[in-house]
């Protein structure tokens, strides 16, 4: 038996496949704390992990729109919204977080932690106590030199010329934006003993693995990530609060929407779906998610609306899916083979939607679209079979990917790194490099 931390915030779309790898590791009878906030302690314990709560680090009681850290539908810009991000959760706070763990690592010894990419600061606590860690990152990452476009704009990979300057032209605002926060990961750093870094990503290298909880299926062909840069597998179980699930009645397809658990500001966007639905010789699903109560949504007779349902069990039965083009969502739908309609609001979702697009399993409209724009889509990607046959392919690489458990896997074996007196030694050291 192996003992394991594992550190999450309150996002999201990143909290079900976090605790997924929490189960898989205690299905084969490690013992695993989370620490995380206080409002996913029922979910923790649900999963049979031990709770622990952050002490200094930000943290919410309830998952109200008001106690958001990042309020992200508030700005204006896309890069407004990763600002906020940026300081809400990645970098602003990373000393606190940093401090919570080493002090629990400190607590009760541990084989190995693991931090969800949101709280950068939980592997500077780690690394700062000399334990082996990993960050899982619950969505696609790319970086530099990696062998695929800038992350975050959604552009596809560069062809010519023009697409390299494009490139760098992209990178260049993300840096200057992103090393906004690096003062706050280096102050995190020197408080715990290690070498400040030169830009706020830096962070994604110094670690001993990361953990793509992802599918090959939405990476671009040229990807080429470094050695200890890993996609294990999409995680494919639905949220612990979902509800049974009850298939509409009819013969007509059905089509599942479901934009994000959390509240991006999405009532009119579901609102506009549910109109443009009834005007299509379909059944409509709608799930709200926690955030959104369905009885304020406004549907046809064709549609029915409700909080939440199983997305793996209402998928097999379905024709094409409406989503938000959160990853979650998107490796659900791509794992039953169904095309879809992507309206993606911001964060990661403009990169899925447009790695999803590429791959030719849907198709994407803005977040403000109209009923026909949205029904003119649904249409599309019901009536031409090439939106299935892509979404079919995905599926095998995806059903091949799920033969094991690749990031438990890889979490039981840097539990077994050798340490000695704090320092890693073997495979730990070597990720570290000259930054130790």
């Amino acid at each position: 038996m192996s003992r394991f931390l594992i550190a999450v915030a309150a996002g999201g779309g990143n909290i079900p496949p976090t605790l997924s790898v929490a189960r898989a590791l205690l299905d084969r009878g490690h013992d695993v704390r989370v620490i995380t906030d206080p409002v996913l302690e029922p979910e923790v314990r649900a999963a049979g992990a031990e709770f622990v709560s952050w002490s200094t680090a930000p943290h919410r009681f309830d998952l109200d729109p008001s106690s958001d850290l990042a309020r992200d539908w508030e700005a204006r810009t896309p890069m407004g919204s990763l600002a906020r991000a940026r300081d809400a959760y990645f970098c602003g706070p990373a000393l606190a977080f940093a401090d919570d763990v080493r002090a629990e690592l400190e607590r009760r010894p541990t084989d190995a932690a693991a931090g969800e990419m949101l709280t950068f600061g939980s592997m500077i606590g780690a690394r700062g106590a000399g334990v082996p860690c990993a960050i899982l990152s619950s969505t696609m990452v790319a970086l530099r030199g990696w062998g695929a476009p800038p992350f975050g704009p959604g552009v596809t990979p560069a062809t010519g010329r023009a697409g390299r300057v494009r490139d760098r032209l992209i990178y260049a605002i993300s840096d200057r934006m992103w090393n906004k926060g690096l003062p706050a990961i280096n102050d995190a750093r020197r408080a715990h003993g290690l070498a400040p870094l030169r830009h706020s990503m830096d962070q994604l290298t110094d670690c001993d693995r990361l953990l793509m909880l992802s599918t090959r299926a939405l990476e671009y062909p040229g990807f080429d990530p470094p050695e200890h840069v890993q996609i294990t597998g999409a995680r494919l179980e639905d949220p612990q609060w979902t509800e049974p699930a009850v298939l509409p009645p009819g013969d007509e397809p059905l089509v599942l929407v479901g934009l994000s658990s959390t509240f991006m500001d999405q009532s009119s966007a579901i609102g506009r779906i549910a109109q443009a639905l009834g005007t299509l010789p379909v059944r409509g699903l709608i799930t709200t998610g926690p955030a959104v109560d369905p009885d304020t949504i406004q549907a046809p007779a064709n549609v029915q609306v409700v909080r939440s349902a199983p997305h793996s069990e209402l998928l097999p039965h379905t024709a094409a899916m409406v989503t938000h083009a959160g990853h979650g969502s998107v490796v659900k739908a791509l794992a039953a083979g169904v095309p879809m309609v992507m309206m993606p609001f911001g964060r990661d979702q403009v990169e899925i939607a447009a790695r999803a697009a590429y791959a030719g399993t849907g198709v994407r409209v803005r977040p403000g679209a109209g009923p026909a724009r949205i029904a003119r889509a649904v249409h599309e990607v019901l009536g031409d079979s090439a939106y299935r046959e892509a979404a079919r392919r995905a599926a095998r690489t995806i059903a091949a990917e799920q033969s094991g458990d690749a990031a438990a896997d890889a979490l039981e074996e840097l539990a077994g790194t050798s340490r000695s007196g704090g320092t890693l030694s073997g495979a730990g050291a070597a990720a570290f490099g000259s930054t130790s």
